[in-house]
């Protein structure tokens, strides 16, 4: 069963949240500050974080920035009092992959987890071989992408999004359509977040992202992948 790391300093929710995702069969791991999180996330390889944004020591956004950095592509749920736009747009760029506004239910919460959780588990589920388109190579077996041979440190969710356009190459996929495959009916977030990711797989797999050669825009529509 998946293996799940909390991250906040609010004991009683940790422990509310604890207690009813081990009822759902979840390993679950703890942290109640920032350092201790980047630890355990590096020494435990959970399959999934839920971070607060205000902790002890290192805030969420310092976490989620400082894993990515690290390479380390967990799939990331960033909680936090805000709901401004900024605010989630901060979050989304530096690679949380969702965002849960607090006061929050319980039950949303586990389902967007799990949701998640099943969403990762399908992408990663071995389809037809490999799909190249210039010097693109997305091997589908191993769920991993490569640029001139050298595989690129992608996200869960750029890995995701790199697939679905590629698999459509020579198709306009909406943003909406994208924001849906990619990230589910039930995420809360705006089309803004496909703009954000595809921005980030840009800069990874284009000569110059400011004249794309592979992922075009298709005003007024969403992208479409070319090569």
């Amino acid at each position: 069963m998946s293996k799940i790391l909390l991250v906040d300093d609010e004991k009683p929710l940790v422990d509310s949240l604890s207690y009813n995702l081990t009822k759902e069969g979840y390993t679950v791991l703890v942290a109640y500050d920032g350092t201790t999180a980047v630890t355990k996330a590096e020494q435990e390889k959970p399959d999934l974080i839920v971070l607060d944004l205000m902790l002890p020591q290192m805030s969420g956004l310092d976490v989620c920035r400082a894993l990515r950095e690290k390479h380390i592509s967990t799939p990331i749920i960033m909680l936090t009092a805000k709901g401004t736009e900024v605010d989630r747009v901060v979050g989304l760029e530096i690679g949380a992959d969702d965002y849960v506004t607090k006061p929050f239910s319980l039950r949303e919460l586990i389902a967007r987890i799990k949701a998640m959780l099943r969403r990762l588990s399908a992408s990663s589920k071995p389809a037809s071989d490999l799909m190249q388109i210039g010097d693109v190579a997305f091997n589908v077996p191993k769920h991993e992408a490569s640029l001139k041979g050298a595989v690129l440190e992608l996200s869960p969710k750029e890995l995701e999004l790199l697939k679905l356009l590629m698999s459509n190459a020579g198709k306009v996929l909406t943003r909406d359509t994208l924001l849906e495959a990619v990230w589910g009916i039930d995420f809360y977030g705006d089309a803004k977040t496909v703009d954000v990711h595809i921005r980030w797989l840009r800069e990874k797999i284009e000569p110059d992202p400011g004249q794309p050669f592979y992922i075009k825009t298709v005003r007024g529509l969403g992208y479409r992948f070319e090569g």
